[in-house]
């Protein structure tokens, strides 16, 4: 009866996550990945070719097109290029919009929908091993925590590959897991299937190559008392050849996913681009001819067990943190990144409660019994750390706390362990002096509460997310940009608000897109951006009494000229990308008079 009660639970949390992630997908406009993802899902189905998008694997972008596929649409492939490092997929994206007018954003809902069940795997996975290693309470936490978290929603209502990345991610690592418990041949068979699902998605978990063998190894060899409970010693220890046909049939299922389309070429046969393959300097792939340090060597006559377009993908990623971007941390812009951006970011984008839960977790954890054996504690804690661990060391430039989400689930799971305090024999079963149980059970249900009312509080703006101690959503530019915050997602938003304020005239618009907003009917002037060379003439010719609608990406960047608006609060937002402005004559002099006291100091 109570399994049934915790199923029932466990089945009704799914499925608001699924209503709040259906709501999501409907309601925003197409983000600035999804525009390329799109398109390179249909150059799958269409053409035959996986290299369009090739830096991300093709099962997400394969999934979500599948339904567009088979309904009427408009396809324009003549900016398709096959050339190496060729990245046709926005321009190709930016075509698919304009050729399908408005009806783009109901095919761009579409595809999201489909992609729903990956989040899905995601929370069931989370449920399932939280409530093996510590109990049902807390696997419902675990998968409170994936339901509700507003970086999972956030991301997994797009079609891009971050939240499938998560969801096969840890499911792999719950298989191996399994598997590292009970070595039979299926479980053998089921964590080699889970791992390739994992490298289909990003290419992040090509990590786990190294780090199952490495688990495996520690579990091997460490004394089985350190290693496993005594009471499942037995003789069954986890082999080489499990292991192996583990490691083969991730690798099976990867070139699959790719029906085999390059597999086993020549090493010597690939155009690589970064420093790391091609040799010497990051070469410029709008420019330079491709090169390869293997050429001429042994090495070179290699095959690779790889689909060509995974590692040359693998390749022009990397040679983006290479050659490095503009990153933004805290009001300042500069070129490369900072090894902390992502323990930063995290310290503003997960809710407060869920800040709170790991401390109290960790109390939990002092207590003898409340330990996890090392067979269990490896397979969830050495993957997000190993991933933490690289991107964070990817210091070319820092974007985007998407890219360490995959590690979030693994948290979730750890976090849950303070379930063990809503067990019914919790006093004798923990040894927690310091901490009574009522007062844990106390803190952890406070601590839970907080961080679910504050995630649906900003809910369907969930991508924009940013905690109290941020200052919100509304403040998150004051700490990230980009994807952390505006990607686009909220032009739909702006048109509904524009409808509803037929006084807000005039308007202009600068919109952080790769399409003409015209698309979605909001069709007015861009926003005067004031550069240096141009106050002059601007302050007699540009500036005007109006509304201004402008992207958060614009506002905060220090190139796109804007940066006179920050002097002023806006009066609306459409959702908590766009900013709405409205600039008197008065206002305006407060821009006008420093540029005239600077033009008389010139003179």
């Amino acid at each position: 009866m109570r399994c049934s009660k915790t199923n029932l639970v466990a089945t009704v949390l799914l499925a608001i996550h699924a209503g709040l992630l259906a709501w999501c997908g409907y309601r925003h406009s197409p983000t600035l990945d999804e525009i390329g993802h799109l398109p390179g899902g249909l150059a799958i189905w269409e053409l035959g070719f996986f290299d369009l998008y090739r830096v991300n694997p093709p099962l997400p972008r394969a999934v979500a097109s599948a339904p567009v596929q088979l309904v009427p649409h408009e396809t324009d492939w003549s900016k398709y290029s096959s050339a190496p490092g060729a990245r046709p997929e926005w321009a190709i994206g930016s075509d698919f919009i304009r050729v399908n007018g408005e009806r783009s954003f109901w095919l761009f809902a579409l595809a999201r929908w489909v992609c729903i069940p990956f989040s899905l795997i995601g929370g069931i996975v989370c449920w399932r091993w939280g409530r093996a290693l510590f109990g049902e309470p807390a696997g419902l936490i675990a998968l409170a925590l994936w339901c509700f978290g507003p970086n999972i929603i956030g991301n997994g209502w797009m079609i891009t590959p971050d939240i499938p990345a998560t969801s096969f991610g840890v499911l792999a690592a719950y298989c191996y897991w399994r598997w590292l418990r009970d070595p039979t041949w299926a479980h053998a068979l089921l964590a080699g299937g889970a791992l390739g699902l994992a490298e289909l998605s990003k290419m992040t978990w090509v990590v786990l190559f190294g780090v199952w063998p490495a688990v495996w190894l520690a579990v091997r060899f460490i004394p089985r008392g350190i290693a496993k409970p005594a009471s499942e010693a037995g003789d069954r220890r986890p082999g080489f050849k499990q292991l192996a046909a583990i490691l083969l049939t991730g690798l099976y299922v990867l070139n699959l996913g790719y029906a085999f389309d390059g597999s086993f070429r020549r090493l010597d046969s690939y155009p690589f681009f970064s420093s790391t393959l091609a040799g010497g300097e990051t070469l410029d792939r709008n420019t330079d001819p491709p090169g390869n340090r293997f050429a001429d060597t042994w090495l070179g006559a290699v095959p690779v067990p790889l689909p060509y377009d995974y590692l040359t993908g693998m390749d022009l990623q990397k040679q983006d943190f290479e050659v490095g971007k503009t990153s933004y941390l805290r009001g300042e812009f500069k070129e490369g990144g900072w090894w902390y951006y992502y323990l930063y970011a995290a310290l503003v984008k997960l809710p407060i409660g869920m800040l709170l839960l790991i401390p109290l977790a960790a109390l939990v954890a002092v207590s003898w019994r409340a330990r996890l054996q090392l067979i269990d504690a490896l397979p969830l804690i050495v993957p997000p750390l190993v991933v933490f661990a690289l991107v964070s060391s990817q210091t070319g430039f820092n974007r985007y706390f998407r890219y360490v989400v995959p590690a979030l689930p693994f948290l979730f799971i750890w976090v849950s362990r303070v379930g063990l305090l809503f067990k019914p024999d919790a006093a004798t079963t923990l040894a927690v002096s310091r901490l009574p149980i009522h007062a844990g059970r106390t803190l952890a249900t406070a601590a839970l509460a907080w961080a679910i009312a504050s995630s649906l509080y900003y809910w369907p703006h969930s991508l924009s997310y940013f905690n109290e101690f941020a200052g919100g959503p509304r403040r998150g530019h004051d700490h990230l940009i980009d994807a952390n915050i505006d990607w686009g997602q909220d032009l739909l938003y702006l048109r509904e608000w524009i409808a509803e304020h037929p006084e807000a005239r005039p308007l202009t618009v600068t919109y952080e897109g790769f399409f003409d907003p015209a698309v979605a009917g909001v069709d007015f002037p861009r926003t005067p951006a004031l550069s240096m060379d141009e106050k002059r003439r601007a302050m007699l010719n540009q500036l005007r009494p109006g509304w201004h609608a402008i992207s958060v990406a614009y506002l905060r960047h220090p190139s796109h000229n804007y940066d006179y608006l920050q002097a002023f609060e806006p009066v609306a937002m459409a959702g908590y990308s766009i900013h709405i402005y409205r600039l008197s004559e008065e206002d305006l002099e407060r821009i006008r008079e420093p540029l005239r006291e600077s033009e008389r100091m010139s003179e």
